[in-house]
């Protein structure tokens, strides 16, 4: 066992650990926790088991895109990793939906970490449900060898869309991939903002969808129309030098010479983007 382990903390420490600061930890307890959060988040949690880590979202009654969350299962119950900003906006909504229920939510102090950039195992690590080269996920203390900034370019490199890209209420989640992503469960029962989402789906009216652009020089600003010639084709989102994420019209970037703030702009569709 003690070789085992030592085997795990050398696998740990040769890739980077970077303290996600701008995320936080709610518990969610108590008998009743699983029908609570099933019915409220687009992923299945009555089957999910302690270690578990699943990715999913809060949405609005309409199917907006509220919140994205993971939910890491516990011997007791689950942690949701949620955006630090609005850890208490998430729980003040949580705790509306409680009614009866026999739930306990609450905010605990427990840092997440991300694990990237190798092959990633270990004791209490979560692998990342989105895709595997996006490392793992941990909560509780650990020494970090990088920082958000460098998990966040190592995410866009892979044209992963982030919530600095959604914003709150304005965007439908099969729009910033969830559906791709392991983010909606379509086999589970009802959950808040369902009908919409799932309408979306099956009857393939999915007009727009985030992909990375990439461009010479500093990102263009967060809303920037991007233009196939005169057409409107989607808008500039989140980014950093030579690479951003953009929210596009699949039936406008096929074969088109794009421009965003007058520079060209082209796609990179990742390949698990199909």
């Amino acid at each position: 066992m003690a070789a085992a382990r030592g085997r795990d903390y050398i696998a740990v420490m040769s890739i980077a650990v970077a303290h996600l600061a701008s995320r936080a930890v709610i518990a969610v307890s108590g008998p009743d926790w699983r029908s609570f959060l099933q019915g409220l988040l687009t992923q299945e949690v009555e089957t999910l088991a302690p270690g578990e880590l699943r990715f999913g979202a809060l949405l609005t009654p309409q199917g907006k895109l509220l919140q994205d969350l993971f939910i890491a299962g516990t011997e007791d119950g689950a942690l949701l990793d949620v955006a630090a900003a609005d850890r208490d906006a998430i729980l003040r909504r949580l705790s509306m939906y409680r009614l009866r229920a026999k739930v306990t939510l609450d905010a605990v102090d427990t840092p997440v970490f991300a694990l990237f950039g190798g092959k990633v195992a270990g004791e209490g690590l979560h692998a990342d449900p989105r895709l595997p080269t996006l490392g793992a996920r941990a909560y509780g203390a650990r020494e970090a060898n990088a920082d958000e900034d460098a998990y966040e370019a190592h995410r866009l490199a892979l044209g992963v869309p982030g919530p600095a890209d959604w914003g709150s209420e304005t965007t439908y989640p099969i729009e910033a991939n969830f559906d791709l992503l392991a983010g909606i469960d379509f086999k589970k029962g009802c959950f808040v903002g369902q009908e919409t989402t799932s309408r979306m789906k099956r009857r393939g009216t999915i007009k727009n969808r985030m992909m990375p652009i990439v461009f010479e020089g500093p990102a263009p600003a967060f809303g920037t129309e991007v233009l196939a010639g005169a057409l409107r084709a989607g808008e500039v989102l989140a980014g950093r030098d030579g690479r951003a994420m953009a929210l596009l019209r699949l039936d406008r970037i096929a074969d088109a010479d794009l421009t965003a703030d007058g520079r060209l702009v082209r796609v990179e569709r990742p390949d698990w983007l199909v």
